[in-house]
């Protein structure tokens, strides 16, 4: 059975990268609530990748997606997500995020589309309870990112199972709808 996912860290320790296409998956969990923000990067045709004190530097285009839960407890609902503390941030506008408010009145944000990065990125080293995932480019890989954000949505940020499941299916459609490695001149 193939490996769908791994450590970030753990697979460029040994070799395992993908350097052809991949997804990485890194959360930014709030120690005292269930704010949580996610971010997608998806990747392909790796020119070097190193690590230094921040993380690991890939050299090499890259799309990144955002998603953001709001616990309903949350003081500043009414802050756009880009000025918020920069804990708490992230680079977009309610108008560019897909909003669902779920059972409990937490709201789960998704980008609508996904924001480029040119030349380089750096995926940061995760502390505490954060995690930075690899996830290998396989036929069931858009399944595979819905069941994980299904049970670290409901787990993790406290969404109730149903609207977890709603959440997850969005964010993977968007990302197999945006983030695919298709051609715009349909290569």
């Amino acid at each position: 059975m193939a490996i769908k996912a791994m450590d970030l860290f753990e697979a460029y320790m040994q070799d395992k990268l993908p350097k052809n296409e991949g997804y990485i998956i890194s959360s930014f969990f709030n120690n005292n609530t269930a704010y949580s923000i996610y971010e997608i990067v998806s990747y392909s045709g790796v020119k070097t990748i190193f690590l230094n004190d921040a993380g690991l530097t890939f050299q090499t285009n890259g799309q990144k997606l955002h998603i953001l839960v709001e616990p309903a407890s949350y003081p500043n609902k009414a802050m756009e997500p880009f000025v918020r503390t920069e804990r708490e941030q992230i680079p977009l506008r309610f108008s560019e995020l897909d909003i669902l408010t779920t059972k409990n009145q937490s709201k789960i944000m998704i980008s609508k589309q996904p924001i480029m990065s040119f030349s380089s990125f750096t995926i940061l080293k995760p502390a505490g309870i954060n995690f930075a995932l690899v996830f290998y480019r396989l036929p069931d890989l858009y399944s595979t990112l819905a069941m994980f954000f299904e049970k670290t949505l409901n787990k993790e940020a406290g969404i109730p199972q149903a609207d977890a499941k709603k959440g997850a299916k969005k964010v993977a459609e968007i990302v197999e709808a945006t983030m695919n490695f298709r051609s715009d001149f349909g290569g």
